[in-house]
């Protein structure tokens, strides 16, 4: 079968197009054919070498598609079933095997391609949203890189919740696809002053949440957004990683909470996984939340859709094809 492998970390040019042993299901696993491949920034992170991993490595952690077999013991899918999963490894191919439990069924209604782009974002989206911090209505949330596949659902989440979202993005188009969404207010990272522009917002207040898939470009606008015992939500580093914290100044700044969460750590078992991923096929299904897929790339075009992503030429969710 076709995969996509890095032999070196590096910038997108590492990244090779190969041919690899088809994978067989063990016990309690499941070999699915890909339909469609999430494409994440967490992908981008293990090939730059920012995140560790053993090498060579077949990137890729999200994909849905037709389970083609099962392994011994499985009971929870059977050949046929359309399925998908953020959890595996080497999603860049045209096969995978995922253990049974950590798969979801795919609803009515949801085809492969939507399940790929808003599982892993959609479920990151949930437990930040509904576990980490429980969002209650008239609260007012700082969400940045809200045109992104994540920012985007967690805009609708929000919304759907009867919060108040500020937004940031980098664009005037992206700025009119977040009002499109219901962001409340929008701020241009790149031209304004954030911090301002939410104490100018909030009358003086700060938002008593903010979350972060940035990092290094945002981290200070972020931590001078917060309202007193506000909560630093840092989940993401596409700028490159945020500066370490100093406890004291957490203390100065207005007793701080910071957070750096995982989403291993909210669907530590298979019925968190379930009520995870079935609020957002929920969500989805009833109309609250629309799925951007922004850009799709073959398979073979690896290299292109992280080159796109880095540059943040991205909207939405982007997808691999096989």
């Amino acid at each position: 079968m076709r995969a996509i492998r890095f032999a070196r970390t590096g910038g997108p040019d590492v990244l090779d197009l190969v041919e690899v042993d088809k994978p067989q299901p063990k016990p309690g696993q499941v070999l699915l054919r890909h339909e469609a491949i999430g494409i994440n920034f967490i992908d981008t992170y293990l090939r730059s070498g920012l995140y560790p991993t053993k090498l060579p490595s077949i990137p890729g952690g999200e994909a849905a598609g037709v389970v083609e077999a099962v392994g011994e013991g499985v009971a929870r899918f059977k050949m046929g079933d359309r399925a998908a999963a953020a959890g595996l490894a080497g999603g860049y191919a045209d096969y995978s095997v995922v253990s049974a439990d950590r798969a979801v069924a795919i609803p009515a209604g949801i085809d492969a391609r939507t399940a790929a782009a808003a599982l892993l974002k959609g479920m990151t989206s949930e437990f930040l949203l509904r576990r980490l911090h429980r969002v209650e209505a008239g609260e007012t949330l700082l969400i940045h890189a809200a045109a992104g596949g994540v920012g985007q659902i967690m805009v609708q989440w929000a919304k759907a919740l009867g919060a108040v979202v500020i937004a940031t993005v980098g664009s005037e188009a992206k700025a009119a696809r977040v009002r499109q969404l219901g962001a409340d207010h929008v701020i241009l990272y790149r031209e304004q002053d954030v911090a301002a522009e939410v104490r100018r917002i909030t009358d003086g207040a700060g938002v008593p949440v903010a979350y972060d898939s940035v990092g290094k470009d945002t981290f200070e606008g972020t931590l001078g957004s917060l309202a007193r015992r506000g909560l630093f939500v840092s989940f993401g580093n596409a700028s490159g990683p945020p500066p370490a914290v100093e406890a004291g100044r957490l203390m100065r700044s207005g007793s701080l909470f910071f957070t750096r969460p995982t989403l291993g750590d909210y669907q530590a078992s298979t019925a968190e996984l379930d009520a995870s991923a079935g609020a957002l096929f929920a969500l989805i299904l009833s109309g609250k939340i629309e799925i951007e897929i922004g850009q799709t790339f073959p398979l073979v075009e690896a290299r292109r859709a992280h080159e796109a992503l880095e540059s943040r030429a991205t909207s939405g969710s982007s997808l691999l094809i096989p």
